[in-house]
């Protein structure tokens, strides 16, 4: 399992600290959640900040986009180079040309399902995909509790990515901890991102490692 702090829990007043104790730690990825304020109702960070992170981070970024207007969020962020951009398929109406866009620049283009979204909506999307992110909890905040049903959703979008023979990976968010990573796992998940349980531990370290099942 590979893990993807989200920096969306971590201690604002020292960014840059936190960052490199997460990359010394040992996660795989820096989890970002760029929110507008209008997709959800939360606003978080923009390219200044999301360009400090990147500058600390010696780990790839992961940059989760919950936002109205994903191509101009996609420009925005391109030059940051990192590994993941995924955007949210219930706001995008033209899905294959976004992808497209981000693969332009060189990133690896990922699709976010809320909760309530079921994986056939993007099963034709699927080679074109280097990742899916199945939402865990209702985006927009962090701290909140893991929706079981989110394993039978990535059952279902593992069967489809064999069936289609897609490379695609799997990531899920939110309300991830050491009590539910091993079900992810055996359902097929490749990637959590875990926000308040790496950050609210009082060793990272040992945090991160729990949950590479």
């Amino acid at each position: 399992m590979l893990v993807a702090p989200s920096i969306l829990s971590a201690d604002f007043g020292k960014l840059n600290d936190e960052i490199k104790a997460i990359c010394t730690a040992g996660c795989d990825l820096v989890h970002v959640d760029v929110m507008d304020g209008h997709f959800v109702p939360n606003l978080t960070i923009g390219p200044v900040v999301v360009n400090a992170v990147a500058k600390a981070a010696t780990k790839p970024l992961d940059i989760h986009l919950m936002v109205e207007n994903n191509p101009f969020f996609v420009d925005l962020f391109a030059s940051l180079k990192p590994r993941y951009l995924s955007f949210h398929i219930e706001e995008e109406k033209h899905p294959h040309r976004l992808i497209q866009k981000i693969r332009d620049y060189g990133i690896s283009p990922a699709i976010v399902l809320n909760p309530h979204t079921p994986p056939s909506l993007i099963e034709y999307l699927l080679e074109d995909l280097d990742m899916v992110l199945l939402m865990s909890v209702n985006p927009g905040f962090g701290g909140q509790k893991f929706i079981p049903s989110v394993l039978e959703k990535a059952l279902i979008l593992k069967e489809m990515i064999v069936k289609r023979n897609a490379k695609t990976l799997i990531e899920v968010d939110g309300g991830v901890n050491d009590t539910n990573v091993k079900a992810l796992a055996d359902a097929g998940v490749d990637i959590v991102v875990a926000g308040n349980y790496v950050f609210g531990s009082d060793d990272y370290q040992n945090a991160i490692n729990s949950l590479k099942v």
